[in-house]
């Protein structure tokens, strides 16, 4: 009667167990982090944007809907007074978009998290490691946009 008892006690840890691992795998694959995430995987750009809404760090940088990267830093560039926001793209890109790949801050929903979406250029030159994309496209603020309906529909 007691090796049935350990038995089932053993039984029923190894399965807490293995529930406690699954809800942990679960977590790091929504949340977007990995545990074999190397920098090597990636290459670096940067984009300076005049508002960035709710964007984040870890958030997605996607190209026609696919994640391609993520958001590393935004800190304040102290030159131009706008967010520079450093991205993290997969390095199999590298020298593959054209210098004139324009940036934009997207909304997943309407009121969803903020990403940055990637639209390639036509130009011949690409871009490297470092570069800076020039053709940004800032975040839609809601309050902005209701601030300025509230504001023609006062001038009526």
């Amino acid at each position: 009667m007691a090796l049935q008892n350990k038995t089932l006690e053993l039984s029923v840890g190894a399965f807490m167990l293995a529930g406690v691992f699954a809800l942990i795998f679960l977590a790091l694959q929504v949340s977007g982090l990995t545990l074999n995430n190397k920098s090597d995987d990636y290459f670096t750009l940067y984009a300076n944007f005049s508002n960035i809404g709710g964007l984040k760090p870890r958030s997605k940088v996607t190209m026609a809907g696919v994640t391609i990267g993520r958001v590393t830093a935004i800190e304040l560039d102290t030159q131009w007074y706008e967010a520079k926001v450093t991205l993290a793209v997969k390095r199999e890109l590298l020298g593959k978009l054209s210098q004139d790949t324009s940036a934009a801050i997207l909304t997943s929903g309407l009121l969803g998290e903020n990403y940055i979406g990637l639209t390639p250029g036509a130009q011949e030159e690409t871009l490297q490691d470092a570069d800076v994309l020039r053709d940004t496209q800032s975040a839609l603020v809601l309050e902005d946009l209701v601030n300025q309906f509230i504001i023609n529909a006062t001038k009526d």
